[in-house]
């Protein structure tokens, strides 16, 4: 029986390894098609980028005739349709920025309250939050808009911050009272004891160790407010008070669709959040592994 199985073992490890190298290339084959699926649509921005005005639509992989008119004719306000896209550009900005503000503070506020200072039945809140998820955001568009309409909020950017952030306060209060499990409940004592008020706990020793759940979540809302459409559309009527999202539907109002300045517009109006997101990618990794661990 050993002899037979002495000689079985050579023929067996060919065979592993076979089954190995396999699935080794099955998996990278399957990764390329996943990264080329993934990149066509940006390369396909690009290219129509660079097209001339009124060449669009060709049968070339990439344009004869390269050029960065497009592009100057966005930053130019250039072209009728983007008369104000400096305006519109801040405005998302004024919307991302105010949206990752306000979340940033009422989930720390709220987490802090509920996983630091012990608050009775706190866990009823975070829960209840988490709620608000149960229904798709898209079918409290209607009532939304309607409420904004009887606070005198139609077409004004605070009625579009508000909606962001209903929508990421409960995910912010989730991974911040995730994460603070990390933090030892025996340096708010230590505090405590030296006369720390909670305030003082709050803003030197809560915030300064929870930075890294801090820039998770504040992308997060960023990037939930800088693309978001459906609230924007509904709730901001005027072009002056538009953001960059919803103008870039605007272009397909006119007669002739200049696909090449709108694919320039995205493009330039995508720059912020990945710009952002490469510089505290660490950072974010770091809040979003330890905040998505249930305790």
């Amino acid at each position: 029986m050993t002899a037979e199985v002495m000689a079985a073992r050579p023929l067996q490890r060919p065979r592993y390894r076979l089954r190995r190298n396999l699935q080794e290339a099955a998996a990278l084959a399957a990764g390329v098609l996943i990264v080329i699926w993934t990149l066509a649509p940006i390369y396909n921005m690009v290219a129509v980028s660079l097209e001339s005005h009124g060449n669009v639509f060709t049968n070339d992989i990439w344009p004869k005739h390269p050029s960065l008119e497009s592009f100057w004719i966005v930053l130019s306000e250039g072209y009728w349709y983007l008369s104000d896209f400096w305006r519109q550009f801040a405005n998302s900005l004024y919307v991302g920025l105010a949206t990752v503000v306000l979340t940033l503070l009422i989930g720390s506020l709220a987490s802090f309250s509920i996983s630091r200072m012990r608050i009775r039945h706190g866990w009823l809140v975070s829960d209840a939050a988490l709620l608000t998820y149960v229904i798709p955001a898209s079918f409290l568009a209607i009532p939304f808009y309607q409420i904004m309409q009887r606070y005198g909020l139609a077409n004004d950017l605070w009625s579009v911050i508000a909606a962001e952030v209903t929508f990421a306060t409960p995910y912010a209060i989730f991974i911040f009272q995730q994460y603070g499990v990390s933090i030892p409940i025996e340096l708010d004592e230590a505090a405590r004891i030296d006369g720390a008020s909670p305030l003082q706990i709050y803003l030197r020793i809560y915030l300064p160790l929870m930075a890294p759940a801090l820039v998770a979540v504040g992308t997060y809302a960023l990037l939930l407010a800088w693309n978001e459409y459906l609230y924007q559309f509904l709730l901001l009527s005027s072009k002056r008070n538009m953001t960059v999202a919803v103008a870039l539907a605007q272009f397909l109002n006119s007669d002739e669709a200049p696909w090449n300045y709108m694919m320039a517009t995205a493009i330039i109006y995508a720059l912020p959040p990945v710009a952002i997101y490469y510089v505290f990618r660490r950072r974010m990794a770091a809040g979003l592994t330890m905040g998505g661990l249930k305790s």
